[in-house]
């Protein structure tokens, strides 16, 4: 047997995953277990969970992989300096001791947190990583590849091609030209956090109104990036400050789009609204001609998709509604955490060369479901623990009849239920549900539970069997990476007492037979759930639907504003007593918010009670 550990860290997003002959064992991000957002520390509790999972110590692993490479990456640094110095000191000097001090010796890192470990450590290109990630757990034994994101070494975007057990890319964008560092900065200019906020500006986009997102659009296209038939482009740099300065966007950037950036919190206005539509337009159409070009050039009729710009549903499924490809596979973790998995894949099947299995219609990635899970033992000892009030069910059959009443009640409800998912996506194992028919669930979730803006949509599940009959989806979107409309017949419009009542009396809202899932122009970013990935939520909402004829919830991940999504019973009853949600389902475990008497306790009182 062979081990192989891949480890991404140390920029944001740390990660762990392992993989035994091929066999991807479990994989986490660092911040569910420390409770940082977006940690980018040494992923140490991430790879001692990976460890414990497949039952091995540190001295067994056969090989550790990191997800780029440092010496590279410092280069760039140096390079970007020097050819912008002195402007841009005060973040080199900045940056300086954080390389010298520790990105340039990730092997003593290594060696000094895996202390038993002696063998050889090992890395790999940035996007590398990012395309092994896609290709190697898709179920294609052929296919396009193509990464978008920020910046790894130099390479900002990339293509190529994935057969049997081998990739190439063949062709690179370097920085300072990145597709994913133009939407950071509009991310930035319009108030919201880089690097975690981008998907804001895309649920905000569908808010703009369409002339004014035209113009803009059209002033990102004069001023801003050069953009090619082939998808590839150029930035005008005299608008940006990312390689120089501590901000994304200057002063110019600022004139040009009418003042200063939005500050986070302040109210948003239209002018976001209308410029979140522009950039989202224009990054849509760079990938819309990078598929097409990708497509003639390798004449691939599958294509997998990874790094961060492939999470932005919209524009994959734009992509795919085109219908470039025939089929394809985008990596759920898509961002730096995946490069821990693609690391680990690249090592075992690139250069051990190890041959591949595929069967053209499955993928390799067990549902994204590669985190912990916890028995029923252990959550009633958490729970006795600290004086909880439960109720145990030893049939599953009866527990869910009793969640179909409580969600038909309008209950909101936290579903946590076996591993945890790798990924920043919720997919029905750490997710808040509900009734999707409700006119009030969109408000309740975000403002009692969420505590977020109210703009944020929230995403459907459909059980797959039954999705066409809402959504226009061709084929299952099992990682909620694409997005989808709610078809025709499903469609409705308010009248104006319907929208007085609802209370967006000043907005003339399309809303639907599922309003609680449509966003403001019908699109949802769907998941569909069948029975082999989640069995349990599958017959949840298959009794849902017998009792009340809707195959859809409404689902969020279960975390609030500025928390990673639970990983734990104790992250998830915390979660549940600090929030408005009403109900809470561990395993077979259910709790009523109405029953707890239990009072908020500390972090350190509920540690001794912390799970084998």
């Amino acid at each position: 047997m062979t081990y192989i550990l891949g480890i991404s860290g140390y920029y944001h997003d740390s990660a762990a995953a392992l993989i035994k002959d091929g066999e991807i064992i479990a994989a986490a991000q660092e911040e569910r277990f420390t409770r940082k957002k977006q940690d980018e520390s040494f992923p140490k509790k991430a790879i001692e969970y990976c460890l414990s999972e497949a039952g091995i110590n540190a001295s067994q692993l056969d090989a550790v992989g990191f997800y780029d490479k440092p010496i590279v990456k410092f280069h760039r640094l140096l390079e970007t300096y020097f050819a912008f110095a002195p402007a841009g000191f005060v973040s080199f000097s900045k940056a300086l001791p954080l390389w010298l001090g520790l990105k340039l010796f990730i092997p003593r890192e290594i060696r000094k947190n895996l202390s038993t470990f002696s063998g050889p450590i090992l890395y790999a290109d940035h996007h590398e990583t990012h395309a092994a990630s896609a290709f190697f757990p898709s179920p294609f034994d052929r296919a396009a590849i193509l990464t978008i994101d920020g910046v790894g070494e130099w390479t900002t975007s990339s293509f190529g091609v994935g057969n049997g057990n081998k990739i190439e890319l063949k062709k690179h964008l370097k920085f300072p030209h990145s597709l994913g560092l133009l939407y950071s900065a509009f991310t930035y200019y319009t108030g919201f956090k880089v690097n975690s906020g981008e998907y804001k500006v895309m649920g905000l986009a569908p808010y703009g109104d369409k002339e004014n997102a035209k113009k803009y659009a059209q002033i990102i296209y004069d001023n801003l990036i050069d953009l090619k038939e082939d998808g590839s482009f150029r930035l005008n740099l005299d608008y940006f400050n990312y390689c120089q300065g501590l901000t994304m966007t200057n002063s110019r950037f600022a004139k040009l789009f009418g003042g200063p950036a939005r500050k986070a919190e302040k109210e948003i206005t239209q002018r976001e609204m209308d410029l979140a539509a522009a950039v989202q337009e224009v990054v849509e159409e760079a990938m819309l001609r990078m598929a097409k070009h990708l497509r003639k050039e390798t004449g691939e009729k599958n294509l997998c998709m990874a790094g961060g710009v492939a999470l932005n549903c919209v524009g994959n499924g734009k992509i795919i509604k085109e219908g470039i490809f025939d089929k394809y596979f985008i990596q759920p973790a898509a961002g730096d955490a995946g490069g821990a998995l693609g690391t680990a894949l690249f090592l075992w099947y690139q250069f051990l060369d190890n041959k591949r299995k595929v069967n053209g219609k499955d993928d390799l990635q067990k549902a994204s479901l590669l985190g912990p899970q916890f028995s029923n033992r252990e959550v009633q000892r958490y729970l006795n623990g600290i004086g909880a009030k439960y109720t145990s069910y030893d049939s599953w059959d009866e527990q869910l009849d009793y969640l179909v009443e409580l969600i038909e009640q309008g209950k909101v409800i936290g579903f946590f239920e076996g591993r945890m998912e790798f990924g920043p996506r919720a997919l029905g194992s750490r997710s808040i549900i509900g009734d999707p028919r409700s006119t009030k669930m969109q408000s309740i979730m975000n403002l009692k539970i969420k505590f977020r803006e109210s703009f944020r949509p929230f995403a459907p599940i459909v059980m797959e069997e039954h999705a066409q009959e809402y959504f226009d989806l061709k084929d299952p979107s099992p990682y909620m990476l694409r997005v989808g409309h709610v078809v025709e017949n499903k469609r409705l419009k308010l009248t104006e007492e319907q929208q007085k009542l609802w209370g967006i009396e000043k907005l003339n809202i399309p809303r639907s037979d599922i309003p609680a899932v449509t966003h403001v122009d019908y699109s949802a970013r769907v998941q569909t759930v069948d029975k082999v990935r989640h069995p349990v939520l599958h017959q949840l909402m298959s009794k849902f639907r017998e009792k009340t004829g809707c195959a859809v919830f409404v689902n969020t991940s279960f975390n609030v504003r500025g928390e990673p999504i639970v990983c734990s019973p104790h992250d998830a009853f915390q979660c549940f007593l600090n929030t408005g949600m009403d109900v809470l389902v561990l395993e077979q475990q259910v709790l009523l918010k109405e029953e707890q008497t239990i009072k908020q306790k500390t972090k350190d009182y509920l540690a001794q009670f912390a799970l084998d």
